[in-house]
């Protein structure tokens, strides 16, 4: 499809996807009122991957969508490679969207001899051929500097608020860092939410033990309260849970669960369904197949807010702007039709 700009000749937005979360792809495009460029991708005998598209994109404006979930290495790996093949085939600019970040956890050294994995997925991008990338709630905001062009750092914020805001009772609720250093993003939770009241857990982290880390108390009043904690994923959920057990032993009147990735790996799913929490929200930047959905869990699209962003650096517009809310016109379909 082509797109025709005030002001500009006419340029050409195509939306190429990988196999890992087609479903997510068709979405965004629903809401741009495109179609999702069509692309041929198959593994060989010995596990390689080919990728070709079907039709030309030479001067074509691409966006490379693709979910970082499990395998998540074979699917960051037929990213770099449809890439290489949109820089081969003369794109007019390549912008990366990977909503969940993968490795965005390893974004400094705790200890010698460790590498700094998050620094190395984003040289990968730029040297497979990335011109920007488009992401969702990094685990830390200043992997931005990893990366010598734009870097597009969408939150799901908005929609998870307006969720909250119409779910919760919020004259007795709390909003709840998980740990310290999730206190600002908490922060700006409470100010969007009203000026709620805030808290936040105290623990610590055994940095030789991956996903492991202890609560050892509360810096706040939750006694009676509806609390909210905010995360930006959950994985195996023994940390969350353990907060949610804090909170409730805190006398926490009730405990809801609110993260943007819902990673859910290993034991996650058993741990959450028994965990005492009132409701579990997330967002679907990773596929949260029906094997893993219980009651009492919540999963959001984040594809109009994917859309906006991409919509937004297509037309040369603002990013910022979407931290403030999804523009009136992504909360229906087809608004290039």
């Amino acid at each position: 499809m082509s797109v025709l700009l005030e002001g500009t000749p006419e340029r050409r937005l195509a939306l190429v996807t990988g196999r890992a979360y087609p479903e997510l792809a068709e979405e965004t495009a629903k809401y741009l009122g495109i179609d999702v460029f069509p692309t041929n991708a198959y593994d060989f005998a010995n596990g390689e991957m080919y990728v070709r598209f079907a039709k030309p994109v030479r001067g074509a404006d691409v966006f490379v969508l693709q979910a970082h979930t499990d395998p998540i290495n074979k699917w960051i790996m037929e990213q770099l490679i449809m890439l290489d093949a949109l820089k081969r085939a003369d794109a007019r600019s390549i912008t990366v969207v990977a909503p969940f970040f993968g490795y965005s956890r390893q974004d400094k050294k705790h200890q010698g001899r460790e590498p700094i994995t998050a620094r190395l997925m984003f040289d990968l991008f730029r040297k497979a051929g990335a011109d920007r990338i488009m992401t969702v709630d990094l685990h830390a905001a200043q992997e931005q500097g990893f990366f010598d062009k734009p870097v597009d750092h969408l939150t799901a914020m908005p929609i998870l608020v307006d969720y909250v805001r119409e779910h919760i009772e919020l004259g007795n609720a709390t909003i709840v860092s998980p740990d310290a250093g999730r206190i600002k993003v908490s922060e700006q939770w409470a100010a969007k939410l009203g000026g709620l009241p805030l808290a936040f857990i105290h623990k610590s982290r055994d940095i030789t033990r991956p996903n492991h880390a202890e609560a050892h108390g509360i810096i706040g009043d939750v006694e009676g309260k509806d609390c909210v904690v905010v995360d930006d994923m959950i994985d195996t959920a023994g940390t969350i849970c353990e907060a949610v057990k804090t909170l409730r032993n805190a006398g926490a009147k009730s405990v809801t669960l609110v993260a943007t990735h819902g990673l859910l790996s290993g034991p996650a799913v058993e741990r959450l369904k028994n965990c005492g929490a009132r409701e579990i929200v997330l967002t679907d930047t990773v596929p949260v197949p029906d094997s893993k959905r219980f009651d009492g869990l919540t999963v959001l699209s984040v594809a109009p807010l994917l859309a906006a962003g991409i919509r937004s650096v297509f037309e040369s517009r603002s990013v910022t702007t979407l931290l403030n809310g999804l523009p009136a016109d992504m909360r229906t379909r087809n608004i290039y039709a």
